[in-house]
């Protein structure tokens, strides 16, 4: 019975979290800033993050420490979550922290690559870095990539990472260490749903990641191809094993002649019908978009706890990315009207 009023409360406490979500008004407010400045200003004086920014001076603060603070948000969320179904709000916390630790793991590879190691900044919320495994210090300085490995400690991404060393005077490969990196994390994720859900948690959980993933590899398929020019068996080995999406339909994308012929193979599976049909948005902006918009379906109508609050977390990430989406827009002096297009929940409220 207990446990039935903690899963209860979860569901209860997340919708009422999610009905003070940034709105189409304040989305406007903020794209209408002039300054990184303004920004921090509307967001610890007009809205929810009020108490995340509470101790910020918002005319000094700079953009990455805003933007870590405003992914603290995330965190902080799900912490509080957390007190209304404790094995609920951990096992997303794990999924956060994992899939934190590999942006950061991501940030440095590309640094590394670009021989610019001294522009490497933590993109980790602080109470995250008392939490993580990786040693960040040793992480800043880091010149080669075994001083990556050796700043990796014990954590799994040593060894996920490790067979994918380069030859002398070679790049890294980026996107063969994203893959296995990425690979890991979903493993994981699938596994702990099998794991701790059953009949329709699981259902929802499984159809949250599936569509996702479904999606990112479609956009991998149109990227590698268009942009990269990619043979057939490089984009089979950029892809990330998990999909829902029949193998003769991969095979034909794969094979497919340009983006046009990739995106009319999509629109006939059935994830294609389901979320294809009405997107706009740029190839890249789908895999968000359509979990944003699932997430965001089931806050409202899942009747399972553990749905609800993943739901709230993915709502809340679309969020907060959207706001840094406006911070690299005002920093780049782009138009508003620009800075609009590349948002994930402008005009999805």
């Amino acid at each position: 019975m207990l446990a039935g009023l903690s899963s209860n409360a979860v569901s209860a406490k997340a919708r009422g979290m999610h009905g003070k979500r940034l709105n189409n008004s304040n989305f406007m407010d903020l794209l209408n800033c002039k300054t990184i400045h303004d920004v921090a200003y509307y967001l610890k004086n007009r809205t929810s993050y009020n108490k995340i920014l509470a101790e910020i001076n918002e005319n000094e603060i700079t953009r990455s420490q805003l933007e870590v603070l405003l992914k603290q948000k995330i965190f902080a969320d799900c912490s509080d979550l957390g007190k209304y179904g404790a094995a609920v709000g951990e096992r997303f916390s794990d999924y956060l922290i994992m899939r934190s630790e590999i942006e950061q793991v991501m940030h440095s590879l590309i640094l590394l690559n670009s021989g610019k190691n001294d522009d490497y900044v933590i993109y980790m919320p602080e109470f995250l870095q008392k939490k993580t495994g990786i040693d960040l210090g040793a992480l800043r300085q880091i010149k080669t990539f075994d001083d990556l490995i050796k700043s990796l400690g014990n954590t799994p991404y040593a060894k996920v990472i490790a067979p994918f060393k380069p030859e002398q005077n070679k790049l890294l490969d980026y996107t063969k260490i994203e893959n296995a990196l990425y690979t890991f994390l979903y493993h994981n994720v699938f596994t702990m749903i099998k794991k701790h859900y059953k009949g329709g948690a699981a259902k929802q959980l499984r159809d949250i990641f599936n569509s996702y993933l479904d999606l990112d590899n479609y956009v991998r398929i149109v990227r590698m191809k268009s942009f990269y020019k990619a043979p057939p068996e490089a984009i089979r080995n950029a892809l990330l094993p998990f999909s829902t999406i029949r193998k003769h339909f991969i095979d034909a994308m794969i094979n497919a002649k340009d983006e046009e012929e990739v995106h009319a193979i999509m629109a006939q599976t059935s994830v294609g019908k389901r979320f294809l049909k009405d997107q706009d948005a740029f190839e890249d902006d789908i895999p968000l978009r359509v979990q944003y918009e699932t997430a965001k379906h089931h806050i409202h109508f899942s009747t399972h706890p553990s749905v609800v609050l993943l739901s709230y977390i993915f709502v809340k990430q679309a969020e907060v990315y959207d706001v840094i989406t406006i911070l690299e827009g005002i920093r780049y002096h782009l138009a508003p009207s620009k800075i609009a297009k590349l948002l994930t929940i402008v005009n999805f409220q």
